[in-house]
């Protein structure tokens, strides 16, 4: 895991950017298209579901910068809270998280930005981005869900202070807080 404002920045909107833009997206088809169960009498051939399609999006905050988790809401086809596992190493041009609700859950790979700046003066730093997500690998009553779409990334954080009173870009932020919105369009297949 990196330690540092810019590779906490980056490694937190890597890998959480894209998987709670991606777990928003993927959440709010997959509870919509929960297995509808039909009564059929013995010996009848059942009749399989049609996959629900729609928009859906999804919000991640956090006010960590050492979490590998996030709160996740989920709203458009589906509405549900869940948690964003990011992933120990998601500091590639892709990563993927893992998306759990109540009832399963999905994977979602997306694309890091890059970008941001320190002031060595006051400590701030900011790193924003947008990036595109792709959902798959779902389990329960996610199991089939597919979809993919777009996210952007706003992070803004206080780094700490060495002993001699200068801004560090090695050690843990004191403070940061990361907000990521992301859109798309989900199918989940019965």
């Amino acid at each position: 895991m990196q330690t540092g404002i810019i590779q906490t920045a980056r490694r937190r909107i890597s890998a959480t950017g894209r998987a709670r833009v991606a777990l928003l997206a993927a959440t709010g088809a997959a509870a919509t298209a929960a297995t509808i169960g039909l009564a059929l009498p013995a010996g009848a051939a059942t009749v399989p579901a049609a996959a629900v399609t729609g928009a859906e999006h999804f919000q991640i905050m956090s006010t960590s910068a050492t979490s590998d988790t996030n709160s996740l809401i989920a709203y458009g086809v589906v509405t549900a809270a869940g948690v964003d596992h990011e992933p120990a190493n998601g500091n590639g041009p892709t990563s993927t998280d893992v998306f759990t609700f109540p009832g399963g859950s999905f994977k979602v790979t997306h694309t890091n930005p890059n970008g941001g700046s320190f002031n060595p003066k006051t400590c701030l730093f900011q790193f924003s981005g947008d990036g595109t997500f792709k959902i798959w690998g779902g389990t329960g009553k996610y199991k089939g869900i597919s979809g993919s779409g777009k996210f952007t990334l706003s992070q803004l954080g206080i780094g700490a202070k060495t002993k001699s009173g200068a801004c560090s870009q090695t050690a843990n932020p004191i403070a940061a807080q990361l907000v990521i919105d992301a859109s798309g369009k989900v199918r989940l297949h019965h």
